[in-house]
């Protein structure tokens, strides 16, 4: 199956927004992370994603404060910030080779992930490698989704504030959104090779 190489902003504006209708599950304490990673390790792939605080100020950093692995129809969202760090059952599962994590544009998240944890990234698949394989020309995650699905990805919470106390149904709906939709563009290409 070929595929149109891009989208006009045109053509994505008028496009019906795309929502995850999966089960969200917030992981902000110690025993949770140990279920979720149960749940997530029977899975060959899980979509990835990361977010951090955004920064307003020159030489002024954030650390990453979610992690999101997306299951088919279950996201988990790992508010590292609530739980101090990254902690080991999580940072063994995000080194482990059995499980294929896939995500977008992983340079970035690589080196914010770093500043947590000894971390050389093994069993990932960057998307932006793989789109151009399909003669998709895009690079971001919006324009990719909806070339491959006729639905558009609302960027809207994506500069809140990830280390708010209790987030919002609107950045829990994003976050989960952004890493099932990476895995639901890998699964899409790969039916049709």
């Amino acid at each position: 199956m070929s595929y149109p190489e891009t989208i006009l902003k045109q053509v994505l504006s008028v496009l019906p927004v795309e929502i995850f209708t999966g089960e969200i599950v917030i992981v902000d304490t110690r025993e949770a992370v140990g279920k979720a990673i149960s749940y997530l390790s029977v899975f060959d792939h899980v979509g990835f994603d990361t977010e951090t605080r955004p920064n307003f100020l020159k030489h002024h950093n954030h650390k990453v404060a979610l992690i999101q692995l997306a299951a088919p129809h279950r996201c988990y969202l790992f508010r590292l910030n609530k739980l101090g760090g990254i902690p080991q059952a999580l940072e063994d599962f995000l080194k482990n080779g059995k499980t294929v994590k896939v995500g977008l544009s992983l340079l970035d998240d690589f080196h914010n992930i770093r500043k947590l944890m000894d971390f050389k990234p093994d069993h990932f698949i960057d998307l932006q490698k793989v789109v151009p394989l399909y003669g998709i020309q895009e690079t971001g995650l919006q324009k990719i989704y909806a070339i491959l699905f006729g639905k558009k990805i609302s960027k809207r919470m994506q500069l809140s504030n990830w280390e708010i106390d209790v987030l919002s149904d609107s950045q829990k709906q994003y976050a989960a959104l952004d890493a099932w939709a990476c895995l639901q563009i890998y699964k899409q290409l790969n039916q049709t090779t």
